[in-house]
Formats: C-alpha cells, sequence, structure tokens
C-alpha cells in the first residue's frame, strides 16, 4: 500500500537527516525532510480526497514531490555530504515515483 510506503520511507530519510545535520547540512536536511515527508502527506490527504479530481491532484502532488526529493538525495550522494550509504533510498524513491506515477496516469484515464 503507498500509503504505508511512503510513511516508512519518511521514517527512513529521517535517519538521512540526522546524519546531514551531524555533518551540519541544515539546508539539505531541511530541503529532504519537506520534500520527503510531503510524500506521505498528500498520498494520506488524496486517501480522503472529495472527488476523483481532487484525488488525483493530491498524487500528482505526491508524484512531485517524490522527484523532488530524489533530486535532493542525488545531489546529496554525488556531493558525498552524508555519511551513509544512500543507494537503498534511491531505490526506494524510484520505486514510489513508478507507483505514484501508474496512480496519477490510471486515474486520469478513469475520471
Amino acid at each position: 500500500m503507498i500509503e504505508e510506503r511512503s510513511f516508512q520511507f519518511s521514517l527512513d530519510i529521517i535517519k538521512v537527516v540526522k546524519d546531514l545535520k551531524d555533518n551540519n547540512e541544515y539546508i539539505f536536511a531541511n530541503q529532504l525532510l519537506r520534500s520527503s515527508t510531503s510524500i506521505g502527506a498528500n498520498v494520506a490527504e488524496a486517501g480522503a480526497g472529495q472527488s476523483k479530481k481532487d484525488f488525483v491532484a493530491k498524487m500528482a502532488i505526491a508524484s512531485k514531490e517524490a522527484r523532488e526529493t530524489r533530486y535532493w538525495l542525488r545531489l546529496i550522494n554525488e556531493a558525498q555530504l552524508s555519511n551513509l550509504e544512500l543507494s537503498e533510498y534511491l531505490n526506494e524513491i524510484d520505486q514510489i515515483i513508478k507507483i505514484l506515477t501508474k496512480i496519477v496516469k490510471t486515474s486520469q484515464t478513469n475520471i
């Protein structure tokens, strides 16, 4: 279920954020925390959507936030700002993006 998966991803990202803050990388930590937790928040809101269009809109926002999260993770990884191995997180965000893209495309077709 995408809601649980995105929630778990947010929990996992908190470890990266803590590591970034330990390395005094506060700006990157805050950007990553904001975008990664927004994924699950928008998925949760979509579940309570007032219409199919509202559902699609919230899922599309979640998809955009997931893409932004992938950007920050790639940047942090390439710049070697974290002491953690980030490939696991990058793989998971790629899977979340695929799921959200499929949900949005399928839902748009069904409207």
